[in-house]
């Protein structure tokens, strides 16, 4: 696991605290989607920029990018060696979005551009409840196309909170066991 691309099925599943925890588990470099997207006071970027911000990230030795982005998934997806994805139900990520909003109102997350303050609205509410089931689908499609396409990815779906506990724990476990041997 050296490229790894970590996808959700929505705002709020826990992406970017999933790929920080998996960052410094594993001591690789954690890129953050919304950051390369948005500019200072949420200004959008072009695809274009958007991308070649992308396209120089993929060609390091070790990577994690976390977030979505279907208009340029293929850049990530051609040079991931890992791809994991997170599923959890959507009030948990509606509740989630709306923890996130009250720990950080008036703030920058460190995931976000500078400038681009914490803010909820309605349409951004309605994207996330109107879009998850489809989303849903397509990223399970996507993933099954790999499966089929014989490219060789290690795929790892994650469906609860539980199973993304035991995955960092078993992941901290094995990390810790090799530094003993060394």
């Amino acid at each position: 696991m050296r490229r790894i691309m970590i996808l959700g099925v929505s705002a709020g599943v826990g992406k970017s605290t999933f790929a920080q925890r998996l960052g410094r588990i594993l001591n690789i470099e954690v890129f953050h989607l919304d950051k390369l997207y948005w500019k200072r006071n949420w200004v959008e970027s072009t695809v274009e920029e958007f991308a070649a911000h992308q396209q120089k990230i993929v060609e390091k030795e070790k990577w994690i990018i976390e977030g979505n982005y279907s208009n340029t998934y293929d850049i990530r997806a051609k040079y991931a060696d890992t791809i994991i994805y997170l599923e959890l139900p959507l009030i948990v990520c509606i509740s989630r979005v709306f923890k996130r909003l009250l720990l950080n109102i008036g703030k920058t997350r460190p995931d976000m551009a500078p400038g681009c303050k914490e803010k909820i609205d309605y349409e951004f509410l309605k994207f996330i409840c109107t879009t998850y089931h489809s989303r849903k689908k397509k990223m399970n499609d996507r993933l099954e196309q790999f499966h089929q396409s014989g490219i060789q990815k290690n795929i790892i779906i994650l469906k609860s909170k539980k199973d993304i506990q035991t995955y960092i724990d078993n992941l901290s476990t094995l990390k810790r066991s090799e530094q003993s041997i060394k």
